[in-house]
C-alpha cells in the first residue's frame, strides 16, 4: 500500500527535480566588454544589446547551459565616427554578421574557477574556448540575493578575420583583444520561470 502511494509521488517530483533555475541578467551591472589597443593607447568598448539565455544551479554548477547572443551594430566605444566604421566590412561588417554568439558545451569547476567551454561564433567564424569565470555571491542594494560571474580572455582578432583587410588596423591597431565579461543577475525557481527567457530582469539600480 505504501509503494502505491511514494511511488507515484516520486515520478511526479522526478521532472521537478531535474528543472534547472533560470538566471536572469542585471541589465544596470551586467558588462559584455572588451579592450582593443593601439600603439598609443587602448580602446575600452562593450555591446549594449544582447540576450543572456542561462539554465544552471549555482551550488552546482556542472550540466549548466549558457548561450549569449549579442547585437553586432551595438558595439559602443564612445566615439560615433569609430562605432560606425567598426561596423562597416572594415571590422565586425554588422550588416552580414548582425550576431555574435557563444553557445556552452560543457561547465566544470577548476580551483576557485568555473571553467565554461563552448563555441564563439563572430564575423562568421567559429572558435572553441574556454571562459574562466570568477563567481561571487552576495545581497544587493534591495538585499536581494545576487551571483556576478566574471571573466577575461585574451583574443586573436585576426582568427576571426576581424580588421584583417583594413589599412588603418594595419598600421596601429594590435591583433590581441581582450573580452570582457561580468554577467550579473538572479537564479529564480523553475515555477518562477515559467514562458520564455526574456533578456534582463527588473533590477535594483543601487
Amino acid at each position: 500500500m505504501l509503494r502505491r502511494i511514494l511511488l507515484p509521488a516520486l515520478l511526479l517530483a522526478l521532472p521537478l527535480a531535474a528543472q534547472q533555475r533560470v538566471f536572469r541578467v542585471d541589465e544596470n551591472h551586467t558588462v559584455i566588454g572588451f579592450k582593443a589597443s593601439t600603439l598609443l593607447f587602448d580602446v575600452p568598448g562593450r555591446f549594449t544589446r544582447y540576450q543572456a539565455d542561462i539554465q544552471g544551479d549555482p551550488a552546482t554548477p556542472e550540466g549548466a547551459k549558457v548561450r549569449i547572443t549579442i547585437d553586432t551594430k551595438s558595439i559602443n566605444t564612445a566615439n560615433n565616427a569609430r562605432d560606425n566604421h567598426l561596423r562597416t566590412p572594415d571590422f565586425f561588417d554588422a550588416a552580414k554578421y548582425p550576431t555574435i554568439t557563444f553557445t556552452s558545451s560543457d561547465v566544470k569547476k577548476a580551483g576557485d574557477r568555473l571553467v565554461v567551454r563552448g563555441t564563439l561564433n563572430l564575423h562568421g567564424v567559429s572558435r572553441e574556448l574556454e571562459l574562466p569565470f570568477v563567481a561571487a555571491e552576495g545581497m544587493n542594494g534591495a538585499d536581494v540575493r545576487t551571483w556576478s560571474y566574471r571573466a577575461t580572455l585574451p583574443l586573436d582578432r585576426l582568427e576571426f578575420g576581424v580588421g584583417a583587410e583594413s589599412v588603418a588596423a594595419k598600421i596601429s591597431l594590435k591583433k590581441q583583444v581582450e573580452l570582457d565579461l561580468l554577467l550579473v543577475g538572479f537564479f529564480e525557481e523553475p515555477q518562477a520561470a515559467a514562458g520564455p527567457v526574456k533578456r534582463h530582469a527588473k533590477a535594483a539600480k543601487k
